[in-house]
């Protein structure tokens, strides 16, 4: 039977982080597992625990959102320690792009009976985070900006958060120039954003790259152009569907490593907890850590 250790971010989701896993983990012990659970003050703390799980040849579970997620993901990326997600957060992307239930039974099935499976992670270079590791993906320009303004927010929850971040975001928004560089082919973008997507899903559900796979060893970049703000709220709507990449104003091109810069300062981010400025390199790494879900259920946007 499994061996379990539960890293807790007990601010995730509105401090409903520890409250999630507090059925599961009744359902984990009543089916014979082992749990300990440890509670984290940092992302930085976090990441030392789930080594240390790790090497005792146990399972981590990240408890929390896309940056606990993220962040534990990416310390245990290339380990060979397998990872656990349990949704506790306010996007909860990463676990939505594997089709992670929230049901309590169903996902401790999966926790207890699921062949760990191979996902891709991201690693992010640049002058400030030298080589750190996310799992869902990177993005320059304004929805960094909308995301920072989404994690200030004290009244708002969920999507509502990120909705409102975009908002104040994109009325203040000047379009960058940036120089893109996919895998050594350069490409010149006037615009909004340029996201590098391992996961389909980023700002708590929104489709930014509908056709990425978490396990294809490819990074979908998504950039959008300079439109008209009226517009580009217009392209914020149909991010819920993912219906913005038939629009003429959205590129999709498809590589292994991303260089990002602007000519201008300009801010990007990672799986909801990176912050720094452009440039920034980014780079696949195929199969780089096993996570207990079952692929074959994952849904197909």
């Amino acid at each position: 039977m499994r061996q379990f250790t539960a890293v807790v971010n007990p601010t995730a989701g509105d401090s409903t982080g520890a409250a999630s896993l507090l059925q599961l983990a009744r359902l984990l012990r009543e089916a014979g597992a082992e749990l300990e659970t440890e509670y984290s003050h940092s992302l930085a703390h976090a990441q030392v625990i789930a080594r240390q799980g790790g090497e005792r040849g146990r399972v981590v579970l990240a408890v929390g959102g896309d940056g606990m997620a993220g962040g534990i993901g990416g310390a245990l990326s290339g380990t060979g320690t397998v990872l656990g997600l349990v949704p506790a957060g306010r996007g909860n992307d990463f676990a939505r792009a594997l089709n992670l239930p929230s049901d309590p039974a169903e996902l401790a099935d999966i926790l207890l009976h699921a062949e760990p499976s191979r996902v891709d992670t991201i690693e992010v270079e640049s002058a400030v985070h030298q080589r750190t590791v996310v799992l869902g993906s990177v993005y320059a320009g304004v929805d960094a900006l909308a995301n920072r303004h989404a994690n200030e927010a004290r009244l708002l929850r969920g999507s509502a958060s990120y909705y409102a971040g975009g908002l104040r975001a994109v009325t203040t928004w000047r379009p960058a120039d940036y120089r893109v560089i996919v895998d050594g082919e350069e490409h010149a973008h006037r615009g909004y954003t340029v996201v590098a997507a391992n996961s389909p899903y980023y700002g708590s559900g929104r489709l930014i790259a509908p056709g990425a796979r978490v396990d294809d060893g490819l990074l979908d970049i998504v950039m959008i152009r300079e439109a008209p703000r009226r517009l580009f709220f217009a392209l914020m709507n149909e991010l819920k569907t993912g219906g913005h990449v038939r629009r003429p104003e959205v590129r999709v091109l498809h590589g292994k490593e991303i260089r990002i810069e602007a000519t201008r300062p300009v801010p990007y981010g990672a799986d909801g907890e990176v912050e720094a400025t452009l440039p920034v390199t980014v780079r696949v790494r195929p199969a780089d850590l096993p996570v207990l879900w079952r692929p074959a259920a994952a849904d197909r946007p």
